[in-house]
């Protein structure tokens, strides 16, 4: 496929825009964990009152070991964990008392091991209601969900839903020959045998998709973006490569021949073995990249803006021997470049892609970002440690953040309280290049890192909720190859106050 002359697509606002990053399972809330409820509206009106146009999350899948929004068990599925329980009570699909162990559940963050079980349980029992009890419009809304999305992948993640459950949650490479290779006989003999069960998981999965159907078009009404998040590989044991396994590179027993990752660098002596199954480019280039426009028309069906996490990787990517247990002995492989983008924008029209394009960026991989006319991003937490680094200098076509959700806090960052004395001397060393800048005190680190990207050339700056609250490294979302403990901070309902809301205005307008 030719290469495409230097898209047009406005991709970015227009006039510049502050944004804030917090994930939906980090909202306040009685039963748990965020919801796509009055929390999730309630947020948005927040937004407006500081003077914040974005708000970006973490991918919207389903979660499953680990809790990781970036292993999740489907692409195109929701997180079923997301649903209100709120909009479930006033569709009568349940009552007040089974609810209420939920709304007993630790409000300062969430605790997956009591919530999933009785959710879960509260949701069958709403699908079960729905079938019966449900109205003509909604039935109606019902089947246009299924004519749109049954054939390409919800039958195949009820199925797969289906499977794991009856197979302990096993990985799909566990399961049982006829189910591993889907002979076509036993998958008919298990849809007739479980229809009830994956009717029910398909009326969930529209549940999902209708509340954020409603949420999204509530935020685009007071005039707010959303930004999603798009990791570029899937996990192994998911719905996606169980059911269409010819378009990743595994053998028929679902085993990898190689699998993803990043080499050895200043970070990691070993690099970073991900796991992850690479894509069988060849095979996505003979479908013109089918699957990935659908997964694209899927993300901006939920969202205004999505980044696409390790965004290098389409120019070239990192294969790991799949026995090797580092990722020293991997090789970089061509990647598929502009005929994947040039092919979805094709289908799609303007893609709103941002990509991804932190750590150690080729200029062949810039030169892709640039014809296609995609935004990348600058982390000020990793910018600020280059001596050559000039604020005023950064391109105005790039998504400018404080930290992500891969980084301590603003306030955690810089007092290195985790580090070894060595990182720690690092960090005061680097305290002191901000505070030259800023004139300001360690207390006043974030709101200065919250000025430097409001007052950049870039034209969306975007910050972690923890960085607008100033808190330390108690509340970090997610620590990198650290197995428990992540994805767990809940924002405290009280913490939005007058004060705060206001001084973020403030900082916006400036």
């Amino acid at each position: 496929m030719p290469v495409a002359e230097t898209p047009t697509d406005q991709v970015l606002p227009a006039e510049s825009r502050a944004g804030v990053c917090l994930h939906l399972t980090s909202l306040p809330g009685r039963f748990g964990i965020g919801e796509i409820g009055p929390a999730a509206y309630e947020f948005v009106d927040t937004l407006r009152r500081m003077q914040l146009g974005v708000w970006q999350f973490l991918p919207l899948g389903p979660t499953a070991y680990g809790d990781s929004p970036y292993q999740a068990l489907s692409t195109f599925a929701g997180n079923e964990l997301l649903i209100s329980t709120d909009d479930l009570l006033q569709q009568s699909l349940l009552d007040a008392d089974e609810v209420d162990e939920l709304t007993r559940l630790p409000d300062a963050r969430v605790d997956y091991e009591r919530l999933i079980p009785r959710k879960y349980a509260l949701l069958d029992e709403a699908a079960t209601r729905f079938r019966r009890i449900a109205g003509a419009d909604q039935k109606m809304r019902f089947e246009e969900f299924l004519a749109r999305f049954d054939a390409s992948w919800l039958h195949d993640y009820a199925m797969f839903r289906v499977l794991k459950t009856e197979y302990d949650q096993r990985p799909w490479p566990e399961w049982p020959a006829a189910y591993l290779e889907r002979d076509a006989a036993a998958l008919k003999r298990l849809a007739n045998e479980h229809a009830e069960r994956i009717e029910r998981l398909k009326i969930i999965q529209f549940l999902f998709h209708d509340q954020w159907r409603r949420l999204r078009d509530y935020a685009n009404g007071q005039g707010i973006l959303l930004f999603g998040d798009m990791p570029i590989y899937v996990a192994l044991d998911s719905a996606d490569v169980w059911a269409d396994p010819g378009l990743f590179r595994i053998d028929r027993k679902g085993r990898p021949q190689a699998v993803a990752g990043v080499p050895p660098d200043y970070f990691s002596a070993n690099g970073q073995r991900w796991g992850n199954p690479l894509y069988d480019w060849p095979a996505h280039r003979r479908s013109e990249f089918r699957w990935w426009t659908q997964r694209m028309r899927a993300a901006m069906e939920c969202s205004d803006l999505v980044r696409i996490d390790h965004f290098r990787g389409f120019e070239s990517f990192w294969a790991v021997p799949a026995k090797a247990k580092t990722a020293r002995k991997g090789v970089w492989e061509e990647g598929p470049g502009d005929a994947l983008f040039n092919a979805m924008r094709s289908r799609l029209g303007p893609l709103p892609v941002v990509a991804e394009d932190l750590g150690v960026i080729t200029p062949e991989v810039e030169a892709l970002r640039d014809r296609q006319g995609f935004p990348g991003m600058v982390v000020l937490q990793f910018a600020l440690a280059e001596d050559d680094f000039d604020l005023e200098a950064m391109r105005e076509n790039c998504v400018c953040y404080t930290g992500t959700h891969d980084n301590d806090t603003a306030l955690g960052w810089i007092r290195g309280s985790r580090s070894s004395e060595r990182a720690r001397r690092g960090h005061r060393k680097l305290c002191r290049r901000v505070l030259e800048r800023t004139g300001g005190s360690e207390a006043t680190i974030p709101d200065d890192l919250l000025r430097m990207a409001f007052g950049s050339p870039a034209r969306l700056a975007i910050a972690p909720m923890q960085d607008y609250l100033g808190l330390g490294s108690g509340a970090r979302l997610n620590t990198p190859g650290q197995a428990d403990g992540n994805w767990r901070w809940r924002l405290p309902r009280e913490a939005l106050d007058e004060d705060l809301l206001s001084r973020i205005a403030d900082l916006a307008r400036d």
